[in-house]
């Protein structure tokens, strides 16, 4: 038995897009496909680092991108970011082999549970880093959600789509697996690295 973690945003649900247009319109009123992929380059380590290092280089109030990034939660509200494709297959393999799908994020509780709720997905438990755990790379939301369910490391596998994602579960003894990005490097020394969700299926 295997019980999955996953990431949300960018792993279970493909929020990038969405965001990626959201911070590149704030710096121009139209934005050209060589801004698209720089923000895409930075959201894909850390969105708020993006933020930071976004408003710096083009000269604008970091402000007017957090308020950007804010927006698009409200546009979730109305019309939710679509599910990564096999994300639905995956969670019910983990089901049907007697595991939990758990989830552990940056994003606030009520944006997170909003989100899933949007898209009628059920998971058995979520930890985030809001309610008091420090960020990834660091194992803590790992290690709760291990605690919680009175799981060892060798029964589970984390999913996610940055580097830090695969960091934090290997600091806590779980097995990372890397979703790639496709035209984004990502340095993940040693993490098995995965194209689509459904390659999880054989590893459960």
């Amino acid at each position: 038995m295997h019980a999955l973690i996953w990431d949300l945003g960018g792993t279970l649900v493909d929020t990038y897009p969405d965001v990626d247009r959201a911070l590149a319109e704030a710096l121009r009123a139209e934005p050209d496909q060589e801004l698209l992929h720089e923000v895409a380059v930075l959201t894909r380590r850390s969105s708020s680092e993006a933020i930071t290092e976004l408003a710096a280089r083009h000269e604008v109030p970091e402000a007017r991108l957090r308020t950007a990034y804010e927006a698009t939660k409200e546009q979730w509200a109305r019309r939710p970011p679509p599910l990564k494709d096999g994300a639905r297959e995956v969670l019910a393999a983990v089901r049907e082999r007697g595991g939990p799908n758990l989830v552990a994020t940056h994003r606030d509780r009520e944006s997170a549970a909003a989100l899933l709720d949007s898209l009628g997905l059920e998971v058995d438990d979520m930890v985030c880093a809001p309610d008091g755990h420090p960020r990834k790379p660091a194992p803590d939301m790992v290690l709760a959600l291990l605690a919680r369910h009175e799981l060892t490391a060798g029964e589970c596998l984390a999913a996610g789509d940055r580097p830090a994602d695969v960091e934090a579960a290997r600091a806590a003894g779980v097995e990372g697996v890397l979703l790639e990005t496709p035209g984004i490097p990502l340095e993940a020394p040693g993490a098995r690295r995965i194209h689509s969700l459904r390659d999880l299926i054989p590893m459960l």
